[in-house]
Order: structure tokens, then C-alpha cells, then sequence
């Protein structure tokens, strides 16, 4: 029994789509459809490229810089042939690319920088906290709370980070080619003027960023002398009194927003 015509139409159209689409992403590769003018082909092939490139560029214009027009443009032609993007949606453009940098892209030896991935991230979470739609909750925090005696609450746009790499120093003139010795801490937030700041912290403030975000909610006392422990600090109390400092500079930051509410340190 021959097919309806309106199912043979459908099917071929969409045969039609995916030559396109297929084309537009590898045009090395992928012949386009035969019905179509190579001219106007062509202005479609340098319109996407150029549409796709331009977001990377916008979300990643250090590592754009460092890579140079040849290099760059070839790593988001890899992107495109290689890489196939879960969401249509634009602002999610930049996570597929850092998604196929840390996949695909990493399991082959492309000649890339060593501390790509890195930048990348730290790159993309400057966009990510940037759009982000979390927003603190004033009823969580007690902005005067006293930071030592009670439970510090750390803003959800303060993301603790570490990299192997000194990715907020990687430009033009610092590019190294192997990872320090020590790895780079960094607190990257937005702050209550909608500003994305970062702040290099030492392993001391990193760790105790953690143990404040971990359940259940502790004291910053009781962080600072937990830290104290694991170091074997001879004078634990020293380790509060200096702990007690960068408390009340996160806060100033807007990184901790205040100690949380005794009914919702009880809940």
C-alpha cells in the first residue's frame, strides 16, 4: 500500500532539514542539499559560524584572545561537528561548549593549552552567577549575627572554587605550562550590587567555606576549631581569633549574607 502523500512530504522535508543542518555544522563533510543555491548555502554556512563563534567569543573572550583567530576558529568548528548540543536556548550555548571541552575535547590530544578547561570554567561561572536566578533569602540571615557563636550563612552566589591552575591570572603574559605546586583557591559571587567579583582565599578560608556550607549547620566557633583539629594548631583559640577576621571580611563582601535565625538554625 503506497505511503500518504502527506507522510512522504513530512519525511522529506525533514530529510531535507537535517541535510541542512548536517552541512551548516560540517560543511567539509556534509554535502549540502542538491536543491539548494550554493550561494545562498554559503551565506547561511558563514552566518552560523559566525552567530556561534560570536556567543563563544562573548562568554569566553580570554581564551579567545589567547587562542588567536586560526586556532579559535577551529576549536568551535571542532565544537560544532563534534559536539551535539542537549538545548536550543542561547545563554546555555556557553555549558554545552565547556560540556565538549571537558569530554570529547579532553579525550584526545588536540595541541590545547594545558589550562583550557580551567579557564573555561572560571570563564563560564562569571556568565553562569552572572544570570544566575538564585537569589539570598533576607529571612534565612541575620545580617548583625555574631559570626563566631552563631551559624554562618554563605550566599548561594558564592561559589568556592580551586583549579590546578592561577586561572585569574591566565592572559597574554601568564601562560604557564604546567600547573604550581599549590592550587589557586578562589571565592567568585555576586555581590548585593549585582557586580561578579572574585576573591583569592588561601586553603584555610576554602575549607572553612565548605565546612559552613555543609549539614548540619555549625557555629563559626566550631568550623574554626574543627579546622584547628585537622591542622593540630597547637593554640586552637588562634586559629578563631584569625578565623574570626576573614569571617567578618566575608560578610563585608557579601559572601556570608549574616548567622542564620535561631528558629531556622533549630528547623
Amino acid at each position: 500500500m503506497p505511503e500518504p502523500a502527506s507522510h512522504a512530504s513530512t519525511d522529506g522535508f525533514r530529510a531535507v532539514q537535517l541535510a541542512f543542518a548536517a552541512h551548516l555544522r560540517d560543511p567539509e563533510h556534509a554535502p549540502a542539499p542538491a536543491d539548494v543555491e550554493d550561494r545562498r548555502m554559503g551565506i547561511y554556512r558563514e552566518l552560523f559560524f559566525k552567530n556561534i563563534s560570536g556567543l563563544l567569543e562573548g562568554a569566553f573572550p580570554v581564551l579567545r584572545k589567547l587562542l588567536g583567530d586560526e586556532r579559535w576558529n577551529t576549536l568551535v568548528r571542532d565544537f560544532m561537528v563534534e559536539h551535539h548540543a542537549r538545548t536550543p536556548l542561547f545563554l546555555e550555548l556557553s555549558q554545552e561548549f565547556l560540556d565538549y571541552l571537558g569530554t570529547t575535547r579532553a579525550a584526545r590530544d588536540a595541541g590545547d593549552p594545558p589550562f583550557l578547561l580551567e579557564l573555561a570554567h572560571y570563564e563560564w561561572v562569571e556568565l553562569a552567577l552572572g544570570v544566575s536566578d538564585d537569589e539570598p533569602d533576607p529571612s534565612h540571615a541575620d545580617p548583625n549575627g555574631d559570626l563566631l557563636d552563631g551559624c554562618p550563612v554563605v550566599s548561594p552566589l558564592a561559589w568556592n572554587l580551586s583549579y590546578r591552575y592561577p586561572v585569574h591570572r591566565i592572559g597574554p603574559d601568564c601562560q604557564p605550562s604546567a600547573p604550581p605546586a599549590a592550587p589557586t583557591h578562589l571565592v567568585v559571587y555576586r555581590n548585593r550590587a549585582e557586580r561578579i567579583e572574585f576573591l583569592e582565599i588561601n586553603a584555610i578560608t576554602q575549607r572553612l567555606l565548605t565546612l559552613l556550607q555543609q549539614d548540619p549547620p555549625r557555629t563559626g566557633r566550631a568550623a574554626l576549631l574543627a579546622i584547628a583539629a585537622e591542622l593540630t594548631h597547637p593554640a586552637p583559640e588562634q586559629v578563631v581569633a584569625a578565623g574570626a577576621g576573614m569571617l567578618a571580611d566575608l560578610r563585608r563582601r557579601d559572601v556570608i549574607l549574616g548567622t542564620r535565625w535561631p528558629a531556622a538554625a533549630d528547623g
